[in-house]
């Protein structure tokens, strides 16, 4: 899953146009997390959701353990980010993922993310939006609600519902993110990690109940899909994301993360035989076309300051 726009603004510093060989990379990194949605499947058809986000989170704080540094000024807030950014927004992922029928659907709804973020930020921090990304919020949300009239998205509205809210849910630690000042990407990442732990086994306990003995029987397949969700597309993919942020105008780099979706689309139709309707791909360019508006929207915002 890639990160909203909103995330990276902060981020952004002027830069020359994207050259071919970082061009080459970003469509590498949407790839891998295309891949993500799908592959993610396989662990999750033999993991409980909640379990497998406790793991994966897990891999993650192992490795990211040199970059924790202790801010007492700040870890109230930061507790706050990574409940809702971490433990909450992954766990709902998971979940609405692994009950999927159709998982095409399910990776266009994730992109919902971005028009929730500029809401909230208009709720909550006070921001001013204009008819542009107005525009772009009601295409998001008309899109899916296109897609929603065809019978066999209407008919997994459960698992829509999960990632819609772990959609929303990550918008509201991103919020708190906002607040926080003078951490790197990996320390960031560090620190979600390691307080989304403590949440997500009470998650666990408390909702799956999981038999750990069952981990004993888990394929190599399985195992091979909760690895690559770890470190390839968050820890690699999320870190070379943040350095062509930091490197270019933040959305030079991020519109082309709505190709994320499309491809895991793509994915879907050719190695889980799903059938794109005619009001799945009307509904999915819409909701992509409304998230691209808001986030080219931004670019204007970052390099003009209006």
């Amino acid at each position: 899953m890639p990160l909203a726009p909103a995330q990276a603004v902060a981020l952004a510093q002027s830069s020359p146009s994207i050259g071919a060989r970082d061009l080459a990379i970003l469509l590498g990194l949407n790839l891998i997390w295309g891949v993500n949605l799908v592959i993610s499947r396989v662990g999750l058809a033999e993991i409980p959701a909640i379990l497998f986000t406790l793991l994966r989170f897990a891999i993650l704080a192992v490795c990211l353990v040199p970059w924790l540094r202790v801010r007492r000024d700040q870890m109230g807030t930061l507790v706050v980010a990574a409940v809702f950014i971490g433990a909450l927004q992954f766990s709902l992922y998971f979940w609405g993922v692994g009950m999927a029928t159709n998982v095409s659907s399910v990776a266009i709804a994730s992109q919902l993310g971005v028009p929730f973020s500029t809401l909230l930020s208009v709720a909550l921090l006070g921001e001013i939006v204009h008819w542009r990304r107005w525009t772009g919020i009601a295409l998001s949300f008309a899109g899916i609600l296109v897609m929603g009239f065809d019978r066999e998205v209407a008919s997994q509205w459960q698992s829509l519902s999960l990632v819609i809210a772990g959609a929303f849910v990550g918008c509201v630690g991103l919020i708190a993110i906002k607040k926080l000042h003078g951490f790197s990407p990996l320390e960031l990442q560090a620190w979600i990690s390691w307080l989304s732990l403590p949440v997500l086994l009470v998650l666990s306990l408390e909702f799956e109940r999981p038999d750990l003995s069952v981990l004993a029987h888990v394929s190599l397949g399985a195992w091979g899909a909760l690895l690559y969700t770890a470190i390839a597309a968050s820890l690699v993919a999320h870190t070379t994301y943040f350095y062509l942020v930091q490197r270019y105008p933040v959305t030079s780099v991020a519109p082309v993360t709505t190709l994320s979706p499309v491809f895991s689309v793509v994915l879907c139709v050719l190695f889980l035989g799903e059938v794109l309707s005619v009001r799945l791909v009307v509904g999915g360019l819409c909701t992509l076309a409304g998230v691209a508006i808001i986030t080219l929207r931004e670019k204007h915002i970052v390099d003009t300051g209006t």
